[in-house]
């Protein structure tokens, strides 16, 4: 535990005095974010005048701001709050607190009730997304699964029934093959999980078998065999039999809403995005993720946590201020509408916030409609992880593209991974 908390702590408990001014430095990935995360920012500084919120320039994804944020601790320079990639949040704490740079937020709950006010706003599946070795160092603000998003006309053209959509992925891989049929520069299906900037995707390909990811010891990988060999043949069936193409996230992610994918697996974030550049072009819709274990089949959580890198006591309250905020109600009501993450916070679902609002998009509650599936995403232990990712994802792409074998590749990633693991 920091140093300073139990001081703070009990002054917060005691009923401290109102902030002076103060400013905070608040840093989260995905520049595409920042609509939300500044909305939500305005809001709080509304209730807030003597807090100012100032955003350093955005991560490009999970994985960069993670780096990044390792390096600017160690010379002091990191922002007053974080928001983690759910999957990297143990390294990052395990790391940052045998240093004493990040804050425990037990001291901040207990002042505001303890578990008891944990219980009234998180579902455990989504609190525990932020527990790391029995404590709580996050505030959940962000939570998705992957989804399928389709385009209606194409799948219709291609003699697809959206009123029966598939529920496995050979159905859906066999969709894709008709669509690719109609020509004219059409894809049929999108799964990119050799472009995606973490191992979300592939993890899900492991995950909705309904195994584990690591062994028992905890430094090995669990997909050694014929876990392993089922997610990669199925990766490289999207492209010779789903009518794949392989491209970068981005270039996916057009071609798609141009209208020359017939659907696309990717976060459900996407759903206001996806909902606003496909107007007028084609009809969106949603389906949930398939698994090939109907009983035991899990679809990893992603999103991140707000954790508090703040060393001055005064910052340290008014950042928790702030993430105690969007992980509220109120911000989690902002922040869904302005992305399509599912909420974290369980009151959000109140009629008047996003109950109505769900009830009227189908598009964006699709991730509630599997929510009995997801699972914890994550990371592995050490500090690899980006690298692990990088490494496994270039072998990947050559399994994919039928450069490599699923039988090597699967042997190249086991090795990497285990190596990586053990430094």
């Amino acid at each position: 535990m920091s140093r300073f908390l139990p001081t703070l702590a009990l002054g917060l408990m005691l009923g401290s005095p109102a902030l002076a001014e103060v400013t905070i430095q608040v840093m989260h990935p995905w520049p595409g974010h920042s609509p939300f995360h500044q909305a939500a920012a305005q809001a709080f500084m509304a209730e807030n005048p003597d807090i100012k919120v100032e955003f350093r320039a955005s991560a490009e994804n999970y994985d960069t701001g993670h780096q990044s944020i390792i390096r600017d601790a160690m010379t002091g320079n990191a922002p007053d709050v974080y928001h983690s990639g759910f999957h990297l949040l143990p390294e990052l704490v395990r790391t940052l607190s045998a240093r004493d740079q990040i804050a425990e937020l037990g001291p901040f709950i207990e002042a505001e009730g303890g578990q008891d006010w944990i219980a009234d706003n998180f579902n455990p599946a989504i609190s525990n997304l932020t527990v790391i070795d029995g404590e709580m160092w996050a505030m959940p603000f962000n939570a998705s699964t992957p989804v399928i998003f389709y385009n209606k006309e194409l799948i219709e053209k291609a003699g697809g029934d959206t009123g029966k959509l598939p529920t496995d992925w050979d159905g859906w891989i066999q969709l894709g093959n008709r669509i690719a049929g109609l020509g004219d520069g059409v894809m049929g299906m999108s799964y990119s999980v050799d472009a995606w900037p973490d191992d979300w995707l592939w993890r899900a390909l492991i995950s909705q078998q309904g195994v584990p990811f690591m062994n028992e010891d905890g430094v090995t990988v669990a997909w050694d065999g014929q876990t392993g060999t089922a997610a990669l043949e199925l990766a490289r069936r999207f492209v010779a039999e789903g009518g794949m193409k392989q491209m970068d996230f981005d270039q996916a992610r057009q071609q798609f809403v141009a209208g020359l994918t017939g659907f696309t697996v990717q976060s459900v974030n996407s759903a206001r995005s996806f909902g606003e550049l496909s107007a007028g072009k084609f009809t969106l819709g949603t389906a949930i993720f398939p698994v090939d274990n109907a009983a035991d089949g899990k679809i990893p959580t992603g999103g991140n946590g707000a954790v508090i890198l703040a060393s001055d006591p005064e910052k340290q309250q008014a950042a928790w201020e702030y993430i105690k905020f969007v992980s509220s109600a109120e911000g989690q009501n902002i922040a869904v509408r302005g992305s399509g993450y599912m909420p974290t916070n369980q009151n959000a679902m109140a009629p008047e916030l996003l109950g109505d609002f769900y009830r009227d998009n189908p598009n964006w509650r699709i991730s509630l409609d599997q929510i009995d599936r997801a699972t914890p995403w994550a990371g592995y232990p050490g500090t690899n992880s980006v690298e692990i990712w990088r490494t496994q994802r270039e072998i990947i792409a050559e399994v994919m593209s039928g450069d490599l074998s699923v039988e090597d590749g699967l042997a190249e990633m086991v090795e990497a991974t285990n190596d990586l693991i053990a430094k």
